[in-house]
């Protein structure tokens, strides 16, 4: 029996996506005059604070987007300022280390129509040591490391929309709950595509709690589980339909395929850098958090609508 031909697809929406692209390099996707940039009265005692968390997120922001130290990053700001007229002042280097440790990142979203599809999967970047090819080369250094970046994606808008990070001992199954926690209680999750690291009994429960569906494969070595929850119902249900279907067969019907695009952004997160610059770890989840928040805004200025070529 020959193998079905590969399916092929096609962009639709060349002009609009290049003014995206363009607009993607643009400066004033960051600065915005009607901005609060002065912070507001805290009614707490003792000195107040200069600068809004709007001001300090668009600074870390320009220097996460380019690479700076944090010096030449309130270089690089002042001469923007200036040459936009807005007359606003810098805040110093230390202060925005000082800042970035407690910062209340905002990630936008625009949100998806209907109910959410959530893709989740997580990545590892690097903190500490030398490069993969130096590695592999010369050999690594005995203190290299690394964290790792736990996604959950918009499968509609490709929007980041739950995101974790935590030290590279910590597993991706138990990262679950606290992802679906961050999507909003009120909005309604659909299905929850993850790999075969995720089919744990927790993961399966956390998501029936939330009324969606689980696209989990179950591992090879898979048996039932006892029927005590709704989570584990539903996953003997994917167990069975799994064996019935075959796992290849399985993975078209359930639409497992859709994965792939949460793997995608996780290496657009990674073209902003593939090491964190924070050596704290609660800059390097601020440093993260403000990637997320980039490619947001990326994805809002437009993305590919692809269809299956005829």
């Amino acid at each position: 029996m020959s193998r079905p031909p590969k399916p092929t697809y096609k962009t639709t929406n060349w002009r609009s996506y290049n003014q995206a692209l363009r607009r993607r390099g643009s400066l004033t996707v960051w600065f915005d005059p009607l901005m609060q940039w002065k912070a507001a009265p805290s009614g707490r005692r003792g000195r107040q604070q200069t600068y809004s968390d709007a001001a300090i997120q668009a600074c870390l922001t320009l220097k996460v987007l380019l690479g700076l130290p944090l010096r030449q990053t309130t270089g690089f700001v002042a001469s923007l300022l200036e040459l936009s007229g807005l007359g606003w002042s810098v805040p110093d280097f230390s202060t925005l280390s000082r800042r970035q440790k407690t910062l209340d990142v905002s990630i936008p979203y625009r949100g998806s129509k209907g109910a959410l599809h959530l893709l989740v999967d997580s990545t590892g970047i690097k903190v500490e040591g030398e490069g993969e090819w130096h590695t592999r080369k010369h050999g690594g250094s005995k203190r290299r490391v690394w964290r790792k970046i736990h996604l959950g994606i918009d499968e509609q808008t490709l929007e980041i929309r739950a995101i974790e990070v935590t030290s590279s001992n910590v597993g991706d199954a138990p990262m679950l709950p606290d992802l679906l926690a961050q999507i909003p209680a009120e909005e309604e999750i659909a299905t929850v595509t993850a790999d075969g690291a995720y089919d744990t009994r927790a993961c399966h429960d956390a998501i029936a709690a939330r009324d969606a569906a689980a696209v989990i494969p179950p591992r090879r070595t898979a048996r039932p589980w006892e029927p005590d929850t709704a989570g584990a119902r539903a996953r003997n249900e994917i167990l069975r339909a799994s064996k019935h279907l075959g796992r290849a067969l399985w993975r078209n019907w359930s639409g497992y395929h859709r994965r792939s695009r949460v793997e995608t952004k996780m290496n657009c997160v990674k073209q902003l850098g593939q090491r964190l610059m924070s050596r704290d770890f609660d800059r390097q989840v601020a440093e993260v958090q403000i990637r997320a928040a980039v490619m947001n805004r990326f994805t809002a200025l437009g993305i590919p609508m692809t269809v299956a070529a005829g």
